[in-house]
This record gives structure tokens, sequence and C-alpha cells, in this order.
């Protein structure tokens, strides 16, 4: 049973009233909420902290702007309809200047093998060949089924798969790039790739790159979604917007208070309130209560379902989606300022190229590319934007996968001494390997933990989205926006498509629609719509 909060009276409930709540300000929850703007609704967005944008925000500190989560941003090109962040804030009026990065990722693998995946796609796989020319037919093979994947995506129209009067739309459309990626829909990239390609230390290079997409190897990781981050680093490139990453959720904030519309910082929400089965409202710590006509949880499954909805069982989908998925673990993020010195000046210029922004991602054995602390991810992102540390300083982000666990049921002085043992591993480990002189050129020093994430991105555990429990089928049993509970959706990365940037706009983009649709504001077709999220929920049970 689901706990029922009592709500305000008639009248307050009237002087409150949106058609849409939601719950949390990260990219996913702000472009559903500009997107339902702009298509008229009015809109309220609560956000826990003092600014926008969850783990795509920003935090400030002696004259370094950090940016919390990575420095790597799909989806700002100018061209194709994958370029989700130009078009959400060109719905609102907005305009970002970008700096283009040259090279997505630099690569520093077990065996001395490194590889920069540059913007040019020919560039990336010509030197791939070089170093595995045996494999060079099964490169090209396996790429170009993602380009395959990515091509068909992008040639549609994005909204969302649970509205059948789109989906059919664009069916009659496009018909072949539909029914591709239905046929990809529950493969992964680890099956396609082991179709193609025998080499197993070129196998384990595509296991990292889609670590860096979904923190798990590539059995695991969907092959639409390996294919989205794969082949737009190249079509549309990695573009850095100037100022920091958290500029996109200050710019989609505006243009959603432009459009007549509200955001509320300090709101922490604490539950979703539930009349006649159907949620109508959110409570907040204070004691306020909000009302719609919709609410949507920008938070993820766990915290939706385990924390703003109190209950004694799940509902039936959840019970599935939990049975598949299991958090991700969280990160270990330290935060440097750096006064450089000349050697490592030059030594920084040598591993980017003069002027690469990464992240570099190394890892020293291969055996250690899933488990905590064995793999780590750099970005400097001061090498593209200068304007983010003081003159003659430079900024370096490191981050590692870490669960909560090793964090847990620790004495305050017990937890400040370990965060700092870990870091400095870490710091001592990159100064040997990569960056001599990196220990003594720091400035500035901020260590968070997934205590941390979990405290401040209010995510259950620290975690980053779901993880697969084993080899999934694909993208096959990953929810939708639509929940078994009415006028309650869900937003974010534990949506279908998952993890990304990409993938967590078109979730917003997906939710706006499905919301559009069920207030009014676009077509609908109630037969059609009962039908279409009755097969979807069967093919879930599928996976």
């Amino acid at each position: 049973m689901l706990q029922i909060e009592s709500s305000s009276t008639e009248g307050d409930r009237n002087s409150s009233f949106y058609d849409a709540i939601i719950i949390g300000s990260g990219v996913g929850g702000l472009v559903a909420a500009t997107q339902l703007a702009v298509k008229g609704a009015k809109v309220l967005v609560l956000e826990k902290y003092v600014i926008p944008g969850g783990s795509s925000g920003f935090y400030q500190r002696d004259g370094f702007t950090f940016d919390v989560g990575s420095s790597v941003m799909f989806g700002f090109s100018d061209k194709g309809n994958l370029n989700l962040i130009t078009q959400a804030l060109a719905a609102v009026g907005c305009r970002m200047q970008v700096i283009p990065d040259p090279t997505t990722v630099h690569f520093h693998l077990p065996n001395d093998f490194s590889i920069q995946v540059h913007r040019e796609y020919n560039k990336f796989i010509s030197e791939l060949v070089r170093k595995f020319p045996h494999e060079s037919e099964g490169i090209l093979k396996f790429y170009g089924v993602c380009w395959k994947i990515f091509n068909a995506l992008n040639s549609l129209e994005l909204k969302s798969l649970e509205e059948p009067i789109y989906l059919f739309g664009q069916f009659f459309k496009k018909p072949r790039e539909c029914l591709t990626l239905a046929y990809y829909l529950p493969q992964n990239a680890g099956n396609i790739a082991r179709n193609y390609i025998k080499d197993p230390e070129l196998l384990s290079f595509i296991d990292a790159e889609c670590f860096i997409v979904s923190t798990v190897n590539a059995m695991q990781t969907p092959i639409i979604n390996a294919s989205m981050v794969m082949c737009d680093r190249h079509f549309g490139g990695i573009n850095y917007p100037v100022g920091g990453i958290g500029e996109i959720a200050k710019s989609l904030a505006k243009g959603l208070v432009d459009q007549g519309s509200e955001i509320l910082y300090k709101a922490n929400a604490t539950s979703i309130i539930i009349e006649d089965g159907k949620a109508v409202g959110v409570k907040l710590s204070d004691g306020r209560q909000f009302f719609a006509k919709t609410i949507i949880s920008n938070a993820t499954r766990w915290d939706t379902f385990g924390k703003l909805l109190k209950k004694e069982d799940l509902p039936e989908e959840e019970k599935r989606f939990q049975k598949a998925y299991v958090k991700a673990p969280s990160f270990l993020s330290i935060h440097l300022g750096l006064k450089l010195m000349f050697c490592l000046q030059i030594r920084i210029a040598t591993i980017l190229s003069s002027s690469v922004i990464s992240p570099l991602s190394m890892q020293d054995d291969w055996e250690n590319l899933e488990k905590p602390y064995g793999s780590i991810f750099l970005s400097i992102p001061t090498v593209l934007d200068k304007s983010l540390a003081p003159e003659g300083n430079h900024i370096l982000h490191i981050f590692t996968t870490s669960p909560i666990g090793d964090w847990e049921g620790l004495s305050r002085k017990d937890y400040e001494a370990k965060k700092e043992l870990v870091a400095e591993k870490l710091i001592n480990r990159l100064d040997k390997k990569l960056f001599p002189g990196l220990k003594s050129s720091i400035v500035f020093k901020e260590v968070g933990t997934p205590k941390t994430h979990r405290r401040y991105l209010a995510r259950d555990s620290g975690t980053y989205g779901p993880m697969p429990c084993r080899t999934p089928k694909g993208l096959l049993a990953m929810p939708f926006n639509t929940t078994a509970i009415g006028g309650l959706y869900c937003v974010g990365d534990s949506c279908f498509p998952g993890q990304g940037v990409i993938a967590v706009a078109f979730s917003g983009v997906m939710c706006a629609h499905r919301v559009a649709a069920d207030i009014g504001l676009e077509k609908k077709n109630p037969v059609l719509d009962t039908a279409l999220l009755r097969v979807l929920g069967w093919l879930r049970t599928l996976a």
C-alpha cells in the first residue's frame, strides 16, 4: 500500500495548482520542464539545492569553477536530431557559446596501450587499425553497426515511444530506420563486437569504451546506448560550454522562468501525495504542499519508489525493474586546482596534444576495469576554457568508481582520514604514471565520496543510474516514463534509454511529449494508448 499524505484545503490547492510538478532539476528534469512550458503548460520545478543541474551542476571555490560531474558534453551540435541540448536551449530562446573538443577521450590502458579517440572518425579508426591491423575488417564492421544504429536514430523526430500516434507516424515515414532500431533494441555491444572481433585486447578496449558510457562492460551495455555515444562524438562532436557545464542548467532554468513557469530552490521534496491511486502533489520537508495534474520525478527509481513513495509493496513493474537492475556504484571525485610549474605544464601539453581536453581514462590492469578504484577518469576543462581558473592555474577533475559501503559506519575523524588516504593514493598514482610534479602543484583540493553525492544530489547511495544484474537483453527491460501509478512519471538515468547526457535529455523529451498528450496539449488516442502501453509492458517481461 502506498502511504497517502493528507492534502491542504481545496482553496489552498487551487492557488498552487500546476499542469506538472518536476522533482529535481537535472538535465532530464529541466528538458522535460522546458519542453512542457513551451507547449503552454504551467510547470513547477522543485530543487533541493540552491542551484540547478544536479550532477550536471557546478560549484565555485577560491576562483575555480568546478563541474560537479563529467566535463564531456554531447548534444551540442547544430545538425541532426540528437543535438538535444541545442534543441532544448533553442526551444526557450537560449543559445550557448561552445568550444569544440578535438578529442573525446585519451585512453591510457594496460600494456602501454595508448589511443586518442579523435573528433574525426577516420583519424580514430586509422589509429585503431594501426594498433590491430589483423582486426581491420572486424573494427570497420563493429563500428559500422554502431553507425547504422546512430544514423537510424538520428534521422527520426525524437518524441515519446509510449505515444502511438507519433510512433506509428514515424514508422510510416521511416520504416527501415524504425525496424533497424527494433532489431537492435534487445542486443548488447559485447555480443555484436564478438561477431566481428576475436583479439582479446581489442575486445577489452571495446569494454573500456562502453565502461565510459555505462560503467559496465560491453556485454552489459545496450548497443543503442553505445552507438549514440560512439558515433555522436564524431558526428556532432564534444563541445564544451563556455563558463562550464553548469551553464547549461542555468540557461534552461532561466528559459523556463521566461516561459512563465517556476523553479523553487531549497525545496526538499519528501513525499509524493497520492489520492485515489493517483499522484496529485508533492510535500516538502518544511510542510508546504504543491498540487498538479501530473508529477514527474527526476529522482532515481530507488528514491522515487523507496523514499518519495512509502509503501509495503512495489508495483509489479518496479519489482521487475529491481530484479533486473541494481544501483551502479557511485564515484569518488577529487577536484584539484593546480598552479602549473613548467615541468607539469609540458607534461600536460604532451599528453593532451596541446589543445586536447580529455577525459583521460587510465587502467593499469584489464582485470581492474570495473573494480572500485580500478579505472581513473580525468578531465582538464581549463585546456579549453581558461576562464574557469585564476590566471596561470588549471583544473584537474579526478573520478573513479567507489561503492558507498566503503564509506559507511565510520566516525567523522576516520571518514575524513580515509578520504585523504584514498585521494593521496590516486594522486600518487597519477604523479608517477602521467603527471610528474602533480602533488607539488596542488593549490586547492576537495574530495567527494558517494556520501557527498548522496547528500547534495539526493541520489540513493550516490548512484549514477542502474546497472544490470546479469547480461541484459539490450534496453528491453528499461522502463519508460510512465509508471503504474496514475499521474506519476519518471525521467532521467533510470529510465529508457539510460545513463549519459544525450540519454537523459532524450528521456526528458519523451516524458514531456507523453505528459503533454495526457493533459491535452498534444493529440491523443486513448484506445491506442492503452494497447501500446500493454504491449510495451509485456515486452519488458520478456527481459
